[in-house]
């Protein structure tokens, strides 16, 4: 074609738009695997804080997760779990739900699950390590 380069793979209506099909599909893609990777690392961290808390007294215990480097390995797992979820969850419901209704409310009750269950574990780590 005149004016294209030959290693160029943009479809026409990519060209005069400037965008992909895809959008911000490609953020979405990176952001699951970021998330994937310190997930691992961040549950082998919590298992061992876990195991090192096995057969301890409940003050011991809570002394333990209150430290603030426990506390924050706990609040990263917990934001990265989260986030990492309602990715998860906004991705099938995209793929798998056709009816723009029920898709909309699932992506709402979505946003809201994460947002509950990420502030509510927040919450009680926070409560643990400030003693409130």
């Amino acid at each position: 074609m005149i004016g294209q380069r030959p290693n160029e793979m943009r479809t026409a209506a990519r060209r005069v738009r400037g965008m992909g099909a895809a959008r911000s599909g490609t953020t979405h893609f990176w952001h699951q695997r970021v998330t994937s990777v310190a997930g691992v690392l961040l549950t082998v961290a919590l298992i061992v804080i876990v195991v090192a808390l096995l057969g301890r007294s409940h003050a011991a215990v809570v002394q333990i997760l209150g430290s603030p480097l426990v506390a924050i390995i706990m609040l990263l797992f917990i934001l990265n779990s989260a986030y990492h979820m309602w990715i998860g969850m906004q991705e099938i419901i995209l793929d798998y739900l056709h009816d723009d209704k029920f898709k909309f409310l699932s992506l709402l009750a979505n946003t809201f699950f994460c947002v509950a269950v990420g502030l509510a574990s927040a919450f009680a780590i926070l409560k643990l390590s400030f003693g409130v």
